[in-house]
């Protein structure tokens, strides 16, 4: 272990020695002095982008090589103290709520009483108040607000008084387990503080931003089984290194607060848009410490829409920037030398976008304009350049984690570039957008956010162009010569063109997100009672598994019943499609009715924990180059082939041959209601007919042809013989002839 670090460490150092030579090569000899002002510009530009993007990198290693990992501690039930769960509104609608304020009248404490659920909401609306009184929580309303979440924060706060706060946005559905794995911290912090130990008082406690859909990476690429969200980068981890130096950044929400905290940093600030990173500043600058968790503890709704997503990017990017000339941070004397690189790297990150496009430009205004913006030749560069380049890709790899690669990152940063440069441009020069804007959690898609694509296409094509005309014509050495260039451009037409894939979207069906998971589920019908198991569930439906095709009719209502833990929800519901898969089937089941309490225990069963059926981490066996292609693929698939039979009942393969009255036939596909056969030696067919099957004795009427000769026939008199052991067993035989069961 010990040489494996020291190995570590001289590949950092050597790393760090080659890319400062680099650096101070690039700028000693490369800048075009020679060249336009415009060039000359463009040049001290990109030079500068490239010391801050080695700088962040070795801050992303100093982090991961300072990170701490902490426990949760271990503190009796009698030291749980009060504490006030604000759950802050806007404009959401009550059924989201109703979901938050559900999942946290859930969450489980020693003392349930010390446990103070809130509303707040900034437009007093009275359905909200409805919805309050509904579930017996309180309720704190605020007209004519001004300062946005900052003002109707602070207004509950001041109507309040337990000595933690937790914090959740309305769509953020706190998990049972929250209190618990987030409470015991401040006990034991206090208990410390107490025994007069070297300890600083703890401020907040954040827990990772989850969501429960795919975000608008996954989905629109296609890649919600390939890669997580692309959030999880900074919640599970950046943040999680920044609790070496008790700077963790608050994101507002999933969040306890120290109330001290709070009041000792002023309260909520009303002077920027980003409130939360603001407020969790000025608690490290009180000299509290603010530490991160690990695993989710919450999981709310992302936004899909291009729209949205952009303009909660744009929020995010002016707020940070905003805060941090607010708070005048890097020259602060209340926050340490390693807060501050804590803070630089998260004001760093929005520059990021400017630096994406100023790489994106330099080979193109070379190939496609002639404009030089690095006045060098390419042994020189090759000398310099590659060993830096080749030990910080070496790093990258040693220091990448699971949730997310470099190349990733470029990818992202790509997509973003475009709409981001300006905004952070705009407002570190004083350009201020002052108004709050909640971000749009709905599905809002607009055949007019294929438009965002426009950059990326006109950067693309340029790419494109600047490959083809910079290589035209050229043989051996000359290809070679040029080849950094080139490799620079495919780079960027490779990001450009995922990028174009993002912005041309997907399709939305779904009307509530599907997840992963097995637990008991009971189905009754015609008084006979089925133990089945469940594959996934919805708000609107579920779906389940058996080894056994099982009938249920498509047309009457089916009692189901869901158990999972302490959860147990009973409602009616309909079968509305079976499917196989690997000698399984599934059944698909709509919801029909439900009582209120048994939808509450529903809504605990789907959000009382993570979404399994999204990625958490990168899969390691999909490279970006699979998922292109398999992003390509997916767009190009068309219509699938119209299924022979009704997909309301399983479908069982028989290929077996039976004799009717006047004939014989061959069984190809049975599914109760529907049967399809074909006729070997006789060229003409019966529109009614008897089929024996064993003890059987099937009427069949004729329904339609279903291609290659064969028919597809109605089973009139079903009801006979459903629920009997003799068709059990025919089955059965079928099953196990076919190798479905054994």
């Amino acid at each position: 272990m010990k040489h494996l670090l020291t190995r570590r460490n001289l590949l950092y150092l050597l790393m760090i020695t080659t890319t400062v030579i680099y650096l101070v090569w690039r700028g000693v000899y490369t800048l075009p002095w020679n060249e336009s002002l415009f060039a000359l510009l463009f040049g001290l530009a990109l030079w500068l982008s490239e010391i801050v993007s080695n700088l962040t990198a070795v801050i992303l290693i100093w982090s991961k090589n300072k990170a701490q990992t902490i426990e949760k501690p271990e503190v009796g039930n009698m030291s749980y103290p009060d504490i006030d769960v604000l759950i802050a509104t806007h404009n959401e609608e009550p059924d989201l709520l109703f979901k938050t304020v559900n999942g946290a009248i859930n969450m489980a404490y020693p003392d349930k009483e010390k446990v103070h659920i809130y509303i707040s909401d900034d437009m007093n609306r009275p359905e909200v108040k409805a919805l309050a009184q509904r579930l017996n929580v309180g309720y704190i309303g605020l007209e004519q607000n001004q300062d946005a979440k900052s003002g109707n924060l602070n207004n509950a706060l001041s109507q309040t008084n337990s000595p933690l706060i937790a914090t959740f946005d309305a769509d953020m559905i706190p998990y049972s387990n929250f209190l618990m794995e987030t409470v015991p911290y401040f006990i034991e912090n206090k208990k410390q503080i107490k025994a007069k130990k070297k300890v600083k008082p703890l401020g907040l406690v954040q827990t990772p931003q989850s969501f429960y859909n795919a975000d608008s990476f996954q989905f629109n690429l296609f890649s919600e089984q390939d890669i997580p969200n692309e959030q999880d980068f900074f919640s599970r981890e950046v943040n999680v290194f920044n609790n070496a130096h008790g700077a963790a950044i608050y994101t507002g929400s999933n969040t306890v607060i120290s109330r001290q905290a709070i009041e000792d940093a002023g309260g909520f600030p009303t002077d920027t848009i980003t409130e939360d990173f603001e407020l969790g500043a000025l608690i490290n600058m009180q000299g509290y410490k603010n530490i991160s968790t690990l695993e989710p503890l919450a999981s709310g709704l992302t936004p899909t829409d291009v729209s949205s997503v952009l303009k909660q990017r744009i929020r995010w990017a002016r707020g940070v920037v905003q805060s941090v000339r607010n708070l005048k941070i890097f020259t602060s004397k209340d926050l340490t030398f390693q807060q501050k690189i804590v803070y630089l790297n998260s004001y760093l990150y929005w520059w990021s976008f400017l630096r994406r496009i100023l790489y994106i430009f330099a080979p193109i205004l070379f190939t496609v304009f002639n404009i030089r913006v690095v006045d060098t030749n390419f042994w020189t560069l090759l000398l310099f350049w590659l060993p830096s380049y080749c030990l910080i890709q070496l790093v990258m790899k040693d220091i990448s984690s699971d949730v997310r690669t470099a190349r990733w990152g470029e990818i992202q940063e790509t997509i973003f570039a475009p709409y981001l440069v300006l905004p952070v441009l705009f407002q570190t020069i004083g350009l201020k957008e002052t108004k709050f804007k909640v971000t749009d959690k709905g599905v809002k898609q607009s055949k007019r956010d294929v438009l965002f694509i426009i950059p990326h296409m006109t950067m693309l094509v340029l790419a494109l162009y600047g490959v083809v005309v910079f290589n035209y014509g050229k043989f051996g050495s000359e290809i070679f010569y040029g080849s950094v260039i080139t490799f620079w451009l495919l780079s960027h037409i490779f990001n450009l063109t995922i990028a174009c894939l993002y912005y041309l979207g997907r399709p939305i069906y779904r009307t509530s997100e599907r997840f992963l998971m097995q637990n008991k589920l009971t189905v009754t019908f015609n008084k006979q009672t089925y133990e089945l198991t469940t594959h996934d569930i919805s708000e609107t439906g579920l779906s389940f598994t058996s080894e056994f095709p099982y009938y249920f009719p498509s047309d009457q209502l089916l009692k189901f019943t869901v158990v999972r833990e302490n959860y147990h929800a009973t409602f009616t519901g309909k079968i509305v499609r079976v499917w196989q898969r690997d000698n399984t089937y599934y059944y698909g089941v709509v919801v029909e009715e439900m009582t209120l309490d048994n939808y509450r225990h529903y809504l605990q069963i789907i959000y009382d924990g993570f979404n399994q059926s999204l990625r958490q981490t990168m899969d390691p066996m999909v490279t970006m180059l699979d998922s292109f292609v398999l992003n390509i693929k997916r767009r190009a698939n068309g219509q699938k082939d119209k299924p022979f039979f009704s997909e309301q009942y399983p479908v069982i393969f028989v290929n077996q041959t039976y004799e009717t009255e006047f004939n014989s036939c061959y069984i190809h596909h049975f599914n109760y209601r529907e049967i399809e056969l074909s006729f070997p030696y006789l060229a003409f067919f019966e529109k009614q007919m008897q089929l024996k099957l064993g003890e059987i004795l099937l009427a069949l009427n004729y329904q339609s042809k279903s291609g290659n000769g064969r028919y597809v026939y109605y089973v009139e008199n079903l009801s006979e013989w459903l629920d009997t052991p003799e068709l059990h067993a025919t089955v059965e035989g079928w099953l196990k002839k076919e190798g479905a069961i054994q």
